[in-house]
């Protein structure tokens, strides 16, 4: 019996400093774990209301707080392990490599993943406008973190890249409020040009059509067969094509009614008989 008590009296004089200095580095580093853990969760809640004051895309919200609070947890981590004794350099060059050789394998995407962010930020267009971009155009249906879905006029699919996207010229039709819209006639040559601009003008007065800038006609050139007119209007964005497309048969129909011709394609032939 006294043998045992010296045995754990030793034992206990042995092991005791290590298990008050251990002790205290993992009291310390649980402590700092619970705290970086609060303070995180704390931040990236603030990350969420600040990007949700700032209007910034709802699909890009969850993105960024998710990949914050990855980061900076991941952070914690290696902190509270270097807290504890544990060697966090090679872990962390380990690390720091594997995200090289990923990143080298993944660079097309993440070039796309970066411009699914600009077009998240910036805003150059948002769902439900209609675009020109890339050789296509569309109504944006939706923005992805790596590409962007357009629906187009007969309800087709497109999906592009936003790699591509956010490093190329963008044409929104969408974004201002009013348009232009340029109703282009061609008339043969002997029709009167100031009945034809008349017409025209009482055409345009149509409850839509804007009263400032006025409605002009020009003519915009003299074709091979016709004088070219162009009827310009300005019209909230909503009635551009209803416009267009009405003014155009009105513009048809009334031509008809006062003679004015619209000339086919045509060319005068000389004959030179020897």
């Amino acid at each position: 019996m006294d043998f045992s008590v010296d045995y754990l009296v030793e034992l206990s004089e042995a092991w005791l400093p290590i298990v008050i200095q251990y002790g205290a580095q993992v009291a310390l580093a649980l402590f700092t774990f619970l705290l970086g853990w609060w303070l995180i969760n704390t931040f990236v809640a603030r990350v969420g209301s600040l990007l949700k004051r700032r209007q910034i895309d709802p699909s890009l919200h969850g993105f960024i707080e998710s990949l914050s609070s990855i980061v900076l947890k991941a952070l914690l981590l290696i902190s509270v392990a270097s807290m504890i004794g544990v060697e966090t350099t090679s872990f962390i060059a380990v690390i720091g490599a594997a995200g090289l050789a990923i990143g080298l394998a993944l660079q097309g995407s993440l070039a796309n993943f970066a411009g699914g962010v600009l077009i998240l930020i910036f805003r150059p267009i948002r769902v439900g406008e209609w675009i020109e971009a890339q050789g296509v155009a569309g109504t944006v249906h939706s923005i992805q973190i790596f590409h962007t879905v357009l629906k187009s006029g007969d309800n087709k699919t497109i999906v592009v890249p936003n790699g591509s996207l956010s490093n190329s010229h963008i044409t929104n039709f969408s974004r201002e409020p009013r348009r232009r819209a340029d109703i282009n006639i061609g008339i043969d040559y002997s029709a009167d040009i100031k009945l034809a601009r008349q017409i025209l003008l009482e055409i345009a007065e149509d409850e839509r059509v804007l009263r400032d800038p006025e409605p002009v006609v020009h003519v915009v050139g003299l074709g091979d067969s016709s004088v070219n007119l162009s009827l310009r209007v300005w019209v909230a964005t909503k009635d551009f094509w209803p416009v267009t497309f009405g003014f155009t048969e009105r513009v048809k129909e009334r031509f008809d009614e006062a003679g004015i011709g619209i000339p086919f394609p045509q060319r005068v032939v000389h004959l030179v008989q020897r």
